[in-house]
């Protein structure tokens, strides 16, 4: 009796676990179609990853020429707007040399106009030239008639040898004068000739002087003006180095601006997630600072031309004999929506997950246009003023 129980137990149990086993793999084969219609209907359609960052520029501040730091106007995390002086160098030397070329530009100025003054003083010594030769002529004429005369009348010993050795001597410094005054005339000529040279085609404000003089104040200027760094672009405040005191070269980072307005993602797919991925499609981003309830929205700009490896400072060298294979990455750039960027900001190098529709690119009504123009006048506003500066200079040494 014990027997036939412990059976009919026995055979509760297998049959309980067989049920079990049909119920499981049931649950697992619905599981597994509910995921096979889900990856086709919805699932198929999307790549997504969470290997993204937030990426931006990082507009470097440097100095344009050598010079020590006097002062400091801006720290990591402050916000700045484009133009803003963020610091000063010592502009004792750049104001000495601003100086001495407006007196080179001044006396350029001078003595340029001191060439055309001379040139109506030439023309005015040409005529006088002129006028005695007129008068050495007549002059020689007369003497020459005199003594013609008077070895007429030697001949019939009208006069005596001293009076036409008299008029000999007369004729002889008439022709003196004569020459002399032809010599005068054409010196006077040849120094007009030169001065025309120097001036011809031109007038004293546009003289080649005066344009060097004026180009060598400019540069004064623009060293003077380089003394103080702005802003090149609106954005916060990071990586400052500089300290007051500090000597600075030409070319040394100061700091960095980061304009976050500007700001992008990178998100690095595998290989065989890029099949089907093309610029203009729609993406979905999260980011880890604010979680899933907010959502980005953005827009596939482009594919990197190569994986992270590619470019690393020591690249793989997959031709070598121990060579493993290694699934790799591609970058792949995502714009954002300018409008959520305003409501939620983000900071570089944060951890965004993405999600990329595969569906045919359609025209972005976000995001930035795909061809990036980053520009900064900033560096060219502080000549405003300096060809007004050089014409004041000029008209004053001109006696306009």
């Amino acid at each position: 009796m014990k027997e036939e129980l412990t059976m009919t137990a026995d055979k509760n149990i297998v049959s309980r676990r067989k049920r079990l086993l049909v119920t499981a793999t049931a649950v697992f084969v619905v599981i597994g179609v509910a995921y096979a219609v889900w990856w086709i209907l919805f699932a198929a359609d999307y790549e997504s990853t969470d290997d993204a960052y937030v990426h931006g520029n990082l507009v470097q501040v440097t100095a344009q020429i050598p010079g020590t730091v006097v002062a400091i106007h801006a720290d990591d995390t402050q916000w700045v707007s484009k133009g803003t002086s963020l610091v000063q160098l010592d502009p004792s030397d750049a104001d000495i040399a601003l100086k001495q070329a407006e007196a080179t530009l001044a006396q350029a100025v001078r003595r340029t106009h001191t060439v055309y003054v001379q040139n109506d003083a030439a023309q005015a010594d040409i005529a006088m030239r002129r006028a005695d030769i007129e008068r050495a002529q007549v002059d020689l004429e007369k003497a020459g008639s005199d003594l013609k005369r008077r070895q007429a009348l030697a001949r019939s010993g009208g006069v005596s040898g001293e009076e036409i050795l008299h008029a000999q001597t007369t004729f002889k410094a008439a022709q003196s004068g004569l020459a002399q005054a032809q010599a005068a005339f054409t010196a006077s000529q040849a120094a007009l000739r030169t001065n025309e040279a120097l001036t011809a085609g031109t007038t004293a404000s546009a003289h080649p002087d005066v344009i060097q003089a004026a180009d060598q104040f400019r540069k004064a200027w623009l060293a003077n003006a380089r003394t103080r760094l702005p802003a090149p672009v609106d954005g916060v405040i990071a990586q400052r180095s500089v300290q007051v005191g500090q000597h600075v070269a030409p070319g040394t980072p100061l700091m960095t601006i980061i304009p976050l307005q500007q700001v992008w993602v990178e998100a690095n797919f595998k290989e065989a997630q890029l099949r089907h991925m093309k610029p203009g499609q729609q993406v979905k981003l999260t980011a880890d600072l604010y979680g899933g309830n907010i959502t980005y929205h953005g827009v596939l700009q482009g594919i990197a031309a190569g994986t992270g490896s590619a470019f690393a400072l020591l690249p793989a060298q997959n031709a070598s004999g121990n060579w493993i294979k290694v699934v790799q990455r591609v970058p792949v750039r995502i714009t954002l929506d300018p409008k959520e960027m305003a409501s939620h900001p983000l900071r570089v190098g944060l951890s965004m997950n993405v999600e990329v529709e595969l569906s045919e690119p359609t025209a972005p009504s976000t995001g930035a246009p795909g061809g990036t123009q980053l520009q900064t006048a900033v560096f060219t506003d502080n000549t405003g003023d300096v060809d007004t500066r050089i014409n004041r200079i000029i008209n004053e040494n001109l006696g306009l």
